[in-house]
């Protein structure tokens, strides 16, 4: 069954992807070959399957034929590069009015330089059609800076977006030591299942972990004024 995603290492028991993924955020953080783009896709099929049009903002700015062929499988994929003109606007805003799965490539020097003034990419991808219809996707960032002077303005940003969203987000990324700060562990906590402030991403068992294995984390779905129970599991995902 394709919510089956992956095996519990040392387990008979599987990762299965429920509707709780849906609306709640992910956290994918690994080193550049470790299959993270095939777990992102996993869960991009599950989107839609559930008929909740994605958005996938890849930040490496690839033409087309750079995009991997898992991705452009479906029949609704819908491929444009961001850009700020007239064209570009209609052809989005047509492409969301479909409600295509749009997959945008995008240079990330077209967001702003300072967290009060919001970029034209910033105010693309915040369109009231979008929040309330669409799960977002946000993959590679290979130039931190590039979108704000700080990392951790960026986070801010991204807890600003999501608090607005109807549906989820997963955000994929390579390690960077920026992770390790206390004030980014902190706002990951509140933005995603998997909880930073658990682990420490530069360990030597995580970075030798084999392809398409990943320490799984995710908090218990629960009401609380404190941080809830962190399960944490070895899966090795299916490929």
């Amino acid at each position: 069954m394709k919510q089956k995603i992956g095996t519990i290492k040392n387990s008979i028991s599987h990762l299965e992807l429920d509707e709780r993924v849906l609306t709640q955020n992910t956290l994918i953080l690994a080193q550049e070959g470790s299959g993270k783009t095939h777990l992102a896709n996993i869960i991009r099929n599950f989107v839609m399957d559930h008929d909740v049009p994605t958005l996938y903002l890849d930040f490496s700015d690839p033409d087309i034929d750079g995009i991997e062929a898992r991705y452009k499988e479906h029949k609704a994929f819908f491929y444009i590069r961001f850009e700020e003109s007239e064209a570009f606007d209609t052809a989005f805003c047509d492409a969301v009015a479909r409600r295509e799965h749009i997959y945008m490539a995008v240079n990330p020097s077209f967001f702003g330089n300072k967290r009060d003034v919001k970029s034209r990419l910033s105010q693309t991808i915040q369109k009231p059609e979008l929040l309330d219809h669409y799960y977002y996707f946000f993959h590679e960032i290979a130039l931190l800076n590039a979108f704000y002077n700080k990392f951790e303005d960026f986070m801010y940003y991204m807890l600003s977006l999501v608090t607005l969203k109807k549906f989820g987000l997963t955000f994929l990324t390579q390690p960077h030591q920026i992770f390790e700060d206390q004030k980014v562990k902190l706002v990951f906590s509140y933005l995603y299942i998997g909880k930073c402030s658990n682990t420490d991403y530069y360990d030597a068992d995580l970075r030798t972990l084999p392809m398409h294995t990943f320490v799984h984390q995710h908090r218990e779905d629960k009401r609380t004024l404190l941080f809830n129970t962190i399960y944490t599991n070895t899966v090795m995902i299916n490929h």
